[in-house]
């Protein structure tokens, strides 16, 4: 039977990662397979099955709204002309890759992520990668890597607030979970800027001297680190769990910015022979007598901007967030009569929404008309007929799976299956384990909220068996979950589809999956560590 639990995560890394199939095809047979495995093994009636696809077809919805909205932005500005004028203004900040992708994956990610979450900062920051230079692949992994760190607190603590709603609802004890996250995150999370440089350089740069361009930038690249790291833990000791994902992103993309103006801890080369891929470095100069974009930074940038105090005022305003909760609320509860089976989709509350009102209002701003909104729509919309399939299919796996709880065979849900299975034989060395589970969990679902929904009791009550401290175990849960962001197949089917990568989500996953296991084994031990040490 435990084959049987596993194939929904052995068929997509055979498929896709292995025999390199694209997601529309991949994950097709994935989820046939895993809806034939469920009906004759696990016992699920037809009309379970019937309700967990019509939940993966409404599902689907609100993330392609998102897709669209990210989409119709960056399509916006390309047509305005305003995305080569943020091009101009990173360029004069710095030329240096190596530091771009720091900036814009890592602190501007990070801070989309604390205010929105749903995978929307690879997303939005995958296409500013390309129009700074980067090769729509290599956007697409570090975007994806990099959103993994902010993603334990995700949008305003949800994966806390709601992930752990199983297990507690105590703000006291949420936000001990919230400091042990940080605790833990406190030197391997420190990393994520020298691990995205790495990736970086040695899968994308020049095949020389690759250990000295990364030792140049290493101490900036720590200074970042550490600054992200204690301002989140200082946030969740001294202010609440909620606030970590927008401050600590918030404030270290100042001190980055800073520290650029006046070359902290970085060589003299990053100015004179600023690093680039060898695409960038081999294209021809442009002209220096070329006009220089008329419109000002700040507008260029002024979609972003609105984008971020939008969904920041949605998200910590009670009565905004209120009144867009309760109307326009598309959400499907009880589908088919299952109380379990249900789907939310909040319209107006959505990112989606967030970000085409955010995309008007700029294209207000710097065009001053409304006129390339519609030709920009429907040409966005044209381009996600694959990813639309893609996505859909992924969802029905998920979906099989999740609810593989309400079968006539008196069986455990797939994912509780695994989780008792694996701690059945390995309780005794589970504060290692712990991440690892977080990070099938969001594998699978795509969501660090619904892997800690999924696995936040039992990893509770193992800690419990095992007398090992709730908080560390429940923290390793919430990091590991991140850290599925950067595997999670449907988040790679959007960002690919975003940056016109359908079909390559194969290759995608082969290289953000080292990264993703590198990760939850490094806070696995350093669990281990911390768990002695209280």
């Amino acid at each position: 039977m435990i084959l049987v639990a596993l194939a929904a995560i052995i068929l997509p890394l055979v498929l896709l990662g292995g025999l390199n199939l694209p997601a529309t095809r991949g994950m097709s047979i994935s989820a046939v397979v895993v809806v034939i495995l469920s009906y004759f093994f696990w016992h699920l009636s037809p009309a379970v099955i019937g309700a967990s696809v019509l939940q993966s077809l409404h599902k689907a919805l609100p993330i392609l709204w998102i897709l669209f909205g990210a989409l119709l932005m960056l399509n916006s500005l390309r047509a305005t002309g305003a995305i080569d004028r943020i091009n101009q203004g990173f360029q004069a900040l710095s030329a240096d890759m190596r530091l771009q992708v720091v900036l814009v994956a890592f602190l501007f990610g990070g801070l989309i992520e604390g205010v929105s979450g749903f995978g929307t900062p690879a997303m939005v920051t995958a296409p500013l990668l390309i129009a700074l230079g980067f090769t729509p692949m290599a956007a697409v992994i570090l975007a994806l890597v990099a959103d993994s760190t902010p993603a334990a607190f995700g949008a305003v603590g949800t994966p806390l607030t709601v992930g752990l709603s199983n297990v507690t609802e105590k703000t006291d004890l949420l936000n001990l979970i919230g400091q042990r996250v940080t605790q833990l995150d406190l030197f391997v999370g420190a990393l994520m800027p020298a691990l995205l440089i790495f990736i970086l350089i040695w899968s994308f740069g020049p095949k020389t001297r690759r250990w000295q361009q990364w030792l140049a930038v290493l101490p900036w690249a720590l200074l970042i680190g550490f600054v992200y790291s204690i301002t989140a833990l200082l946030t969740a000791a001294l202010i609440s769990y909620e606030f970590v994902s927008i401050i600590a992103p918030f404030i270290t993309l100042i001190v980055a910015i800073v520290s650029l103006r006046y070359h902290w801890l970085l060589p003299k080369s990053v100015q004179a022979q600023p690093w680039q891929t060898e695409s960038v470095a081999a294209a021809t100069p442009k002209d220096p007598t070329a006009t220089t974009p008329k419109m000002s930074l700040l507008t260029a940038w002024a979609p972003y901007l609105i984008v971020v105090v939008l969904l920041l005022a949605t998200r910590v305003w009670q009565p905004l967030k209120t009144w867009l909760t309760t109307y326009v609320n598309l959400s499907w509860t009880q589908i088919m009569g299952f109380k379990t089976i249900s789907s939310d989709w909040e319209f107006l509350y959505s990112p989606g929404t967030l970000l085409t009102v955010a995309d008007l209002i700029g294209l207000l701003i710097q065009a001053r008309s409304l006129k390339p909104a519609w030709p920009t729509a429907k040409k966005v919309v044209g381009s996600m007929g694959n990813t639309a399939i893609a996505l859909v299919v992924t969802l029905i796996l998920v979906q099989v799976f999740t609810n593989s709880g309400l079968n006539s065979g008196n069986l455990p849900s797939m994912p509780m299956y695994i989780a008792k299975f694996v701690a059945k034989y390995l309780a005794g060395i589970w504060i290692i384990i712990a991440p690892f589970l977080g990070e099938l969990g969001s594998f699978v679902t795509g969501s660090t909220t619904v892997s800690t929904l999924t696995f936040g009791q039992i990893q509770a009550d193992i800690a419990a068996n095992a007398h090992l401290s709730e908080s560390v175990v429940l923290a390793a849960q919430l990091i590991g979950a991140a850290a599925g962001n950067m595997i999670c197949v449907h988040n790679i089917v959007a960002v690919s589809s975003v940056v016109g990568l359908d079909g390559q989500e194969g290759t995608i996953l082969r290289q953000t999956i080292l990264p993703a296991l590198a990760y939850a084994a490094l806070i696995g031990v350093a669990g281990l560590v911390l768990a002695n040490l209280i």
